[in-house]
């Protein structure tokens, strides 16, 4: 038997020594050190391949393997085709597994060093690791790491694939295409590992996405055959399975360069606190922008980004700061301006939509993109208070007079909905959430449930519930939602007996008169 020093897991001890081999990408001689050492001094060399036995990964190996070595090959019964395995595909590559994972205990439990050869990383997507589950808590065991096909084609394409603060995102083609989209919006940069047949889809997801302009591609990286290209100049029936789809730093990548009519304004929403609440869809527009415009704020929630204007200002200029957008978008940028909650919920799109509608910037794309509102954050924190009709009102009356405020709390309460209070109340406003009270108490009994909500989702947020008559205009700022109950909405505490977890919920189902 060989004697082959390393670290890696201890087994029971008993038998010989698996390995797993990281062969690289493809390239010889972008083996490790330690790979071609295993390699030349196992007794068993096992390799996996499709059904017609050719096998890629021997094949980076061939010339560290030895006349008397054992080989072990391991052919899956399938690949991308149809079984009629009572388990269908899954359970034929289950059992599959299983037996390939016997074999190589027989050689184990013969005393017998086994090397498994793996493309790229043992443990990165790679066939190996079904054998390591099943074999490394039995037998002493080391992973030899090897460059994975993410790193050679960023090496391959000359490009760096994440810089600073970037996030990278790994993903399987065979994700679906909607999936796909959506973490691609979401990401700084991404590769797309399993192309071949999911290649449409996937090129879908890039144009879905908006990224098209900005993905690569490498075919067989550091491989015979090797291709690169954009990603959207390729065949789909050329591609095969050994390629990736890239999108790289964008980090001193070209940004729009101010082309008249090329730019865009897209107003988000970062819901009511920090990126948790961020969808997809605003963090990828967030991320393609070349301009931000917002109350600060707001812009202070928005990771900073090399190559990108951030343009803050005072909460209470929206029009101003629509106009300021409007122009940047007209000379050519791709605007992002940013709103807390929903953009469409008392915040930036009715503002921006106003003055888009001057005849000056009928020209100028302008998309809203949703987020989580401050009510919705606020009550899935209580439970569910919003589980049947409510209405939402702000209490603010610098944009329209107390009187129209008061008008439709009267309604909205008469009509025994529930309230979503917003802006009840600030430095220069603390009178609004009393009056709001008294008004509401000659509707509803001094019981009805009241969520206080401050600050969802920061770091002092506090929610509680109180009595509508215990309701104190001192507690509530500018930071705090209301959400009052409706005549059905109920109130209990749940949990250990001392503690205080209140839920909140109106049922879906309303009396019959």
């Amino acid at each position: 038997m060989s004697e082959i020093s390393g670290n890696g897991s201890d087994g029971d001890g008993s038998g010989g020594r698996l390995y797993g081999v990281g062969l690289g990408p493809g390239d010889p001689n972008l083996m490790t050190l330690r790979a071609v050492q295993v390699i030349g001094e196992a007794d068993v060399i096992a390799y996996h391949s499709a059904r017609h036995g050719r096998s890629i990964a021997r094949s980076i190996a061939a010339a560290h393997l030895r006349p008397d070595h054992i080989e072990e090959p391991l052919v899956y019964p399938v690949t991308t085709e149809t079984t009629d395995h009572p388990g269908g595909y899954r359970g034929a590559l289950e059992e599959f597994y299983e037996k390939a994972a016997a074999r190589l205990a027989a050689h184990l439990d013969a005393g017998r060093t086994v090397a498994v050869l793996a493309e790229g990383d043992p443990m990165f997507y790679g066939s190996y690791m079904h054998m390591h589950k099943r074999l490394a808590d039995r037998y002493a065991t080391e992973v030899i790491p090897g460059v994975t096909s993410v790193s050679a084609a960023a090496a391959r394409l000359g490009t760096p694939l994440v810089e600073g603060e970037e996030i990278l995102t790994i993903l399987p083609g065979t994700l679906p295409e909607e999936e796909l989209t959506a973490r691609l919006a979401a990401t700084d940069t991404a590769v797309v590992m399993k192309l071949g047949r999911t290649f449409p889809a996937v090129r879908g997801a890039f144009e879905a996405s908006g990224r098209l302009a900005e993905a690569r591609y490498v075919e067989r990286a550091t491989m015979a055959g090797e291709r690169t290209g954009d990603l959207a100049d390729i065949d789909p029936a050329s591609v095969p399975y050994f390629s990736v789809a890239v999108l790289p730093s964008r980090v001193d990548a070209p940004r729009p360069s101010g082309r008249q009519g090329s730019g865009e304004v897209v107003v988000v929403g970062t819901g009511p606190a920090g990126p948790l609440w961020m969808t997809p869809e605003t963090r990828g527009a967030l991320a393609a922008a070349d301009a931000l415009v917002g109350y600060t704020t707001y812009l202070d929630r928005v990771p900073v980004r090399p190559g990108q204007a951030r343009h803050g200002s005072d909460n209470k200029v929206e029009s101003e700061r629509a106009e300021f957008a409007l122009d940047l978008a007209r000379r050519g940028h791709r605007v992002a301006v940013v709103s807390g909650g929903d953009p469409g919920v008392f915040a930036m799109a009715t503002a921006v939509l106003e003055v888009a509608a001057q005849e000056e910037y009928a020209e100028i794309p302008v998309r809203v993109l949703p987020g989580v509102t401050a009510a919705n954050a606020a009550a899935a924190r209580a439970g569910a208070p919003l589980g049947h009709d409510y209405a939402t009102i702000s209490l603010s009356d610098r944009l329209k007079p107390w009187e129209v405020i008061a008008e439709r709390l009267r309604a909205a309460a008469s009509a025994d909905l529930v309230l979503a209070l917003y802006n009840p109340g600030s430095k220069s406003r603390t009178w609004q959430v009393g009056k709001a009270r008294d008004l509401l108490l000659e509707h509803r009994s001094p019981d009805t449930p009241v969520v206080l909500a401050r600050d969802v989702g920061g770091p002092t947020e506090s929610v509680r519930t109180v009595r509508l008559a215990d309701v104190d205009p001192a507690e509530v700022d500018m930071r705090t939602l209301l959400i009052v109950g409706s005549s059905q909405t109920r109130w209990v505490r749940r949990g250990a007996s001392g503690t205080d977890r209140s839920i909140v919920w109106t049922p879906r189902r309303y009396p019959e008169a």
